[in-house]
């Protein structure tokens, strides 16, 4: 039997559960086959298990939706690439791949943190297939207008909240996960441009005016993800949201006080939160002071305004701490130094809370000859057990700083857990890919619940 040569992506079809087209990731590297799949639930037909589940068919797209069912024939734990272990519903149908098809056994599971909608795995490509991984789409690529041609009879009517992702780049990953997130939940999702936004000072009618001239108005919810630069400029916007009556889901003041390092460690120690020893300085005098202050080198140097681990060094010796110090000082900047806690090895534990609760938790390990565990600096992510104390602190250091939606920082100590920073804008990515969560979705859900929607 002459074989099907394909790339590494490709599209293909699931005739019997009625997706003529959906594009696939071909990977001889994982046994299993995959398709995203949600609202999974089983159900009996004919004396025999069923499941029915919907799927999201375009990538990107959660407005089109199938429904789809078929016979089960196994649920199965099956390991992802990151380690997580899932247990999954089992089915088999038939898969339509260029002119040529036969039966195979996919996975259902809820593929919106991943690339592709569908994995295909060599158990179905066994005999029939050859993966040629330099090439892609070697069996031709729908256009947009035969997918909305044939998907057009299924895109889901709009009832949902009206809800604004106020950020700076569309296509960051944490960005493009909230928008399908609302849109999976039927909400109608918008992307505001945060340097696209002007603003009308007015006591009676505020407004919020949008390139062009478009006034933003009857927005239900807005969802500020402000990066650290554009800080002053995104809690003015947001403040404006407030003043017209719309929910954020964070607040201009907790995103304010939560981006003064200083501010934020002196609140939290307020409500009996331990923290790394620390020292604060301006002044270029007394450096051999500050030093012994937080109990010697090795010590860490932060610059106030650093995040994702910029502006954060680590000093071995007095020497290099004292010449670290006054460098920074040069520049007439704010620092704050920290003891360094070596027995945590380069790891420390990112907890994500949204609405008082702890909903993931991963462990961040710094690179080989890196101190900084942030996922942008190299780190990685993985899994982790964390403890009752942790998850207490975590929710404790949201609620003082009065954050919804936090991203809260400990280092394991021989002190117990300290606390190392509240993040107000926490990133996605890591984290869901290391736990398989959908912690967009929990946001998405945090505004429904606040402004009681049903």
């Amino acid at each position: 039997m002459q074989k099907l040569i394909l790339g590494s992506e490709e599209w293909c079809g699931f005739p019997e559960l009625g997706l003529p087209s959906i594009k696939a990731r071909v990977d001889s590297g994982a046994k299993t086959s995959a398709l995203h799949a949600l609202n999974i639930a089983p159900f009996q037909k004919d004396g025999e298990t069923w499941v029915k589940f919907d799927i999201n068919p375009i990538q990107k797209n959660q407005k089109t939706i199938i429904h789809c069912e078929a016979k089960l024939i196994d649920k199965r734990i099956v390991k992802s690439s990151s380690g997580y272990r899932e247990q999954r519903y089992v089915i088999q149908t038939e898969l339509k791949i260029g002119e040529e098809s036969w039966t195979a056994e996919v996975t259902l599971t809820n593929r919106d943190s991943m690339g592709f909608r569908m994995l295909l795995g060599r158990e179905a490509m066994s005999g029939r297939i050859l993966v040629d991984p330099e090439q892609k789409y070697l069996l031709g690529e729908p256009t947009p207008e035969y997918l909305k041609e044939i998907y057009q009879k299924s895109v889901a009517q709009k009832t949902g909240l009206r809800i604004g992702l106020l950020a700076s780049n569309p296509e960051l990953y944490s960005n493009r996960r909230i928008i399908e997130a609302g849109e999976a939940r039927g909400h109608e999702m918008h992307f505001l441009n945060i340097k696209e936004c002007y603003m009308k000072l007015d006591a009676d009618k505020p407004e919020i005016h949008y390139r062009g001239g478009k006034i933003l108005d009857n927005f239900d919810a807005i969802i500020p993800r402000i990066r650290p630069s554009i800080t002053f400029y995104g809690c003015a916007l947001t403040r404006q949201f407030e003043a017209m009556k719309v929910y954020c889901l964070n607040s201009a003041k907790a995103i304010t006080q939560s981006r003064d390092k200083l501010y934020s460690l002196q609140l939290l120690l307020h409500h009996g939160i331990d923290i790394p020893t620390t020292g604060f300085a301006n002044s270029p005098l007394d450096t051999d002071d500050l030093i012994k202050m937080v109990g010697g080198t090795p010590l860490i140097v932060k610059l106030l305004e650093g995040t994702q681990g910029k502006g954060v060094v680590l000093a071995e010796t007095k020497k290099a701490a004292e010449s670290v110090i006054n460098a920074f000082k040069s520049l007439n900047a704010n620092i704050l130094v920290q003891e360094f806690i070596k027995e945590a090895d380069g790891k420390d534990l990112r907890l994500f809370v949204v609405d008082g609760k702890v909903v993931a938790a991963m462990q961040r390990e710094a690179a080989p000859g890196e101190f900084r565990a942030n996922i942008h600096m190299g780190g990685t992510a993985s899994v982790v057990k964390v403890t009752p104390d942790e998850k207490r602190i975590a929710i404790k250091a949201a609620k003082a700083m009065d954050l919804k939606v936090a991203g809260v920082d400990i280092i394991r100590s021989s002190k117990g857990p300290l606390l190392l920073e509240v993040n107000s804008s926490p990133g996605l990515e890591g984290i869901e890919g290391a736990t398989n969560k959908d912690i967009a979705g929990e946001m998405i859900k945090s505004i429904e619940k606040s402004i009681k929607w049903k």
